[in-house]
């Protein structure tokens, strides 16, 4: 009997490996589905749903199963896109993407350092720098201002609008008034903000008209 028993151990445990075995045939329906419990070749990919809705990825192995968060694939390919240098001209990337001046190239000409400074050379040989620099600083300024008028919106809301803040654990609440009225704002702060805009403008145009005729 125990002999047997052993063997009938034996028997299950290849089953199981195999995916053949009983309980992994069996379909099952409930919250997961009834895949779970299907059978499945070596490289079947399937989904399966938790109770709390958490969706997993499941492939079969040979004599396993291997599962993931079903939006792993998107979130390593947003990790792989937000790491790699798509402007890099080389056919294969050895930017190491990691080291804090490929990090800093990158988010400024999409490309690591060794690629940045073979791109200038290249352009100083051509004669093409000064006119590249030239855009690189007006590109510059005008990000700046797009990014200061995004603070001046930022302040309006912050100046002109109540503010509720939770007090206590009981979860009371406190209003705070606005500090000012929408006209008291457009007065007093966006007013010289759009003429320092206009000034900047301004001067920015001069200097590039400027650099361009000493050029021609």
């Amino acid at each position: 009997m125990a002999k047997e028993n052993k063997l009938q151990n034996i028997k299950a445990i290849k089953e199981m490996i195999a995916g053949t075995h009983k309980f992994q045939t069996n379909k099952i329906f409930g919250a997961g589905g009834g895949k779970r419990y299907e059978k499945h070749e070596v490289g079947d990919t399937w989904e399966e749903t938790e109770a709390d809705g958490t969706t997993w990825i499941v492939e079969q192995h040979k004599g396993f199963r291997t599962k993931k968060s079903k939006h792993a694939e998107v979130f390593s390919e947003v990790r792989d896109y937000l790491q790699s240098f798509p402007k890099c001209p080389k056919e294969e990337c050895t930017c190491d993407p990691n080291y804090h001046l490929n990090k800093k190239m990158r988010t400024i000409h999409g490309m690591g350092l060794d690629c940045v400074v073979d791109m200038e050379h290249k352009l100083k040989v051509e004669g093409k720098f000064d006119e590249y620099a030239r855009t690189r600083i007006e590109n510059n300024a005008r990000e700046w201002l797009q990014r200061a008028e995004q603070d001046v919106e930022m302040l309006r809301k912050a100046y002109t609008e109540a503010t509720k803040v939770v007090i206590n654990g009981e979860g009371e609440i406190d209003t705070y008034s606005a500090r000012m009225t929408p006209e008291e704002f457009n007065e007093k702060v966006e007013k010289g903000f759009e003429e320092y805009k206009k000034d900047f403008l301004e001067k920015l145009e001069k200097n590039v008209t400027k650099k361009n005729n000493e050029n021609n």
